[in-house]
């Protein structure tokens, strides 16, 4: 008696290889929009009267605190005021962080001056004027944290990856993902057509669709900024451990957030190193 053997269709592993690559164009396109505030909603004639206002008032501070710095100052946080009353409404753009994180900067302030650069760099991550600001206030941290070896490595070799914005890889990842199955399609008409400009589709749609994964997934790490002039980073949770290091943290470090336990942050510094600090010296991003 023959036995049956199920054959496998040859055209099993490509349908599933484009199922997957579809699935990943329908997440990229159907991501859902970040839920607006619901509270403290502006018509959009406040929203016009605040924003016309905010940039006034800084365009006055500019002028006048060369010649009087008090009443500088003065117009600077009245122009603050209205920045943040227009992000605490749901306008969370980048350029309304990128505005309150120059206000902070003029106010002395590093450590909300960078928060609020980061945030904006999240819409606006190629933004030269938003680069430079960030560099500078960046360069002005007492604390001097190089990030580690391997970071620094992964940098130089993936600089695609770490410097075109999402939307750039998204669009380029759908591009050469159509272009990889309709010359496949052609490939089967059995037209006389070389298979290396397949490989190369392949090889760069796998790559983007590997970033765009990487992407996905350190999105859900939390990053932040300590935000007072001092933290003294502890070895627990608690301001009975010891200290973690010979000085304290000071405002404008980075981090990346472990756990958040009661009033505590557990985090990692650049190079690595863990501490604990009280969670209301830091803003996360």
């Amino acid at each position: 008696m023959n036995s049956l053997t199920k054959k496998s269709s040859p055209a099993n592993s490509p349908a599933k290889f484009l199922w997957l690559g579809l699935m990943l164009v329908i997440a990229l396109l159907s991501v859902p929009p970040a839920a607006e505030a619901t509270e403290n909603m502006l018509s959009a004639q406040e929203q016009t009267e605040l924003l016309q206002e905010a940039n006034d008032f800084f365009r006055q501070a500019n002028n006048i605190t060369a010649t009087d710095r008090e009443q500088g100052l003065n117009l600077y946080r009245k122009s603050l005021l209205r920045f943040e009353k227009l992000a605490q409404s749901g306008i969370k753009t980048g350029k309304i962080f990128y505005n309150i994180g120059n206000i902070h900067f003029r106010l002395d302030d590093l450590g909300l001056a960078i928060l609020n650069y980061r945030r904006a760099e999240s819409s606006m991550p190629n933004d030269p004027n938003l680069r430079q600001n960030l560099n500078y206030a960046l360069s002005k941290r007492k604390d001097k944290i190089e990030e580690q070896n391997e970071e620094k490595i992964l940098r130089t070799l993936f600089f695609w990856h770490y410097d075109l914005p999402a939307k750039i890889k998204s669009s380029i990842f759908i591009l050469f993902y159509s272009v990889f199955w309709l010359y496949a399609a052609l490939l089967l008409t059995k037209l006389l057509l070389p298979r290396w400009p397949l490989f190369i589709c392949l090889a760069i749609f796998l790559l983007l669709g590997g970033s765009l994964l990487t992407d996905h997934y350190l999105s859900e790490e939390q990053h932040g900024v300590l935000l007072t002039p001092q933290t003294e980073a502890r070895k627990g949770d608690g301001i009975n451990y010891q200290p973690s290091f010979d000085t304290p943290l000071h405002a404008g470090t980075e981090f990346k957030l472990i756990e958040d336990r009661d009033n505590w942050f557990y985090i990692e510094l650049r190079d690595g190193r863990r501490c604990w600090i009280p969670s209301t010296n830091a803003g996360l991003i």
